[in-house]
């Protein structure tokens, strides 16, 4: 059976992709289960319940993955039959700070306008 989703990583128009940098600091057995929640989130897309997965702001929304005692945060967007996923972050508070919510909004808009003139492979 085909996916229907396909989760990809934003990266900027130099190449530079938050998310892979954040995942190669993982600790192996963090970054494992982290990388088993993105391809569940992968498989389910947009029905992913709470507590895994919750909408932030907008088109914003969050996977949530926690390890031991560390709350991993992955911030994402759909994108047609895409998810893209735009940073990870350690949640430390109870709301998610505003400096990650506008980071999302400052990649999801640069891929969506790259993507609309043509700039990143889909």
């Amino acid at each position: 059976m085909e996916k229907e989703y396909q989760v990809i990583f934003y990266a900027d128009i130099k190449g530079h992709c938050p998310t892979k940098e954040f995942l190669d600091n993982l600790p192996d057995k963090a970054k494992g289960k982290v990388l088993k929640w993105i391809q569940k989130l992968q498989q389910e897309g947009p029905n992913l319940p709470r507590p895994y997965a919750d909408t932030v702001r907008g088109k914003i929304r969050e996977l949530r993955v926690i390890f031991a005692s560390s709350h991993y945060r992955f911030i994402y967007f759909f994108y047609h039959k895409y998810i893209v996923i735009t940073h990870g972050f350690i949640k430390k508070t109870d709301k998610i700070p505003e400096n990650e919510i506008e980071r999302a909004h400052r990649f999801m808009r640069d891929f969506e306008e790259r993507a609309r003139r043509g700039e990143i492979e889909l």
